[in-house]
């Protein structure tokens, strides 16, 4: 497997996207069941608001660590 250059961690991410199962209402199915359980439709739900709001986020971290590193 190729290695990454992160700028978030694996945590924050996952920590985005229990968040967003939250207010789809369907992080207890996740707890209970596992990502492995989950629809493509669920789990699309998921992406789509990570690709949304969420981005803008991830961008203003990303500079702040890029910033914070003199990296940017």
């Amino acid at each position: 497997m190729a290695k990454r250059n992160k700028i978030m961690s694996e945590e924050i991410l996952d920590q985005f996207k229990y968040e967003i199962a939250e207010q789809l209402g369907i992080r207890n199915k996740i707890e209970t069941q596992g990502w492995a359980n989950m629809t493509s439709y669920e789990c699309g739900k998921i992406g789509g608001k990570i690709g949304g709001a969420m981005v803008k986020v991830m961008i203003k971290n990303a500079e702040k660590y890029l910033m914070e590193n003199g990296k940017l």
